[in-house]
């Protein structure tokens, strides 16, 4: 009981921040990082604080110990076994953490290094760029008991497709990280030694492009990918057109032009 309560010391989620990089590293690797209704708004608060941090340009959402996230703290759910409000309640906030991850300004980046289930599938789903290690696992296991898998694949099939999505929610089978590239949950798979040298190209590269430019264009995207054609081009003719309005777009075509490196100047 004592070694337990001193494992779980410390801040649900760990942050680091270093050259224009944020890392936020979920801290609950002994129990494989379960979105406990207090883990959620744990990392909820953190996203609020770095959507209006104008020193972080791009976000690392990492998990220490074996796995990377296996999904709802079922201890604590059966905890409230007939409790429908509570139920609903700890969905909804999972799913307003989710899409805040959409709405942050900044790139985010899952760095996977072993199992993501459930809504650590979910999770991974929802960030802008994924990159896993060879070894990472992914399922949407809840059928096996008795759970079908219903807000992670909110996610899931955004990025994945109907017949894959409902495969995994269906069957409850893991699927390697090779596989699951190919399908699209990830951008990347790297041996497990690589892992932060991809995530730092991905990071190098965002950090050389306007901040400007990514926080218009990271919202037009979400705005736009769900609505219908005309609808989206509606958006997204908008947002090119005040695009070029920004400092940073006339530095970049100007920069072009002369052949020399720009040099951004808006956020």
């Amino acid at each position: 009981m004592c070694a337990q309560a001193q494992v779980d010391e410390g801040p649900l989620v760990h942050r680091d921040q270093a050259a224009g990089v944020l890392t936020l590293t979920l801290n609950r690797g002994e129990r494989f990082n379960p979105l406990s209704s207090a883990m959620i708004a744990e990392i909820a608060a953190e996203l609020r604080a770095i959507a209006d941090d104008a020193s972080v340009r791009v976000v690392i959402l990492a998990a220490g110990g074996k796995g990377f996230c296996a999904g709802h703290d079922l201890k604590e759910m059966r905890a409230h076994a007939g409790d429908k409000a509570w139920q609903r309640d700890l969905f909804d906030r999972c799913g307003q953490m989710m899409t805040s991850l959409t709405r942050l300004p900044q790139p985010v980046i899952a760095r996977v290094h072993g199992i993501a289930t459930a809504a650590g599938c979910q999770l991974v789903s929802m960030c802008d760029l994924a990159v896993a290690a060879d070894s990472a696992t992914f399922a949407l296991p809840g059928i096996n008991i008795g759970v079908f898998c219903s807000t992670p694949a909110v996610g899931v099939a955004r990025n994945v497709g109907r017949k894959r999505a409902m495969e995994m929610l269906l069957t409850g089978e893991m699927i390697d990280a090779h596989t699951a590239l190919a399908w699209g949950l990830v951008n990347r798979v790297v041996a497990a030694a690589a892992l932060d040298d991809e995530i730092r190209r991905f990071t190098d590269i965002i950090l050389a492009r306007s901040p400007a430019t990514i926080r218009l264009g990271k919202q037009a995207f979400y705005q736009q990918i769900e609505r219908p054609l005309e609808d989206a081009y509606g958006i997204t003719s908008e947002t090119m057109a005040c695009n070029l309005l920004l400092d940073d777009a006339a530095e970049g075509m100007d920069a072009f032009l002369a052949r020399r490196p720009a040099v951004w100047q808006g956020r």
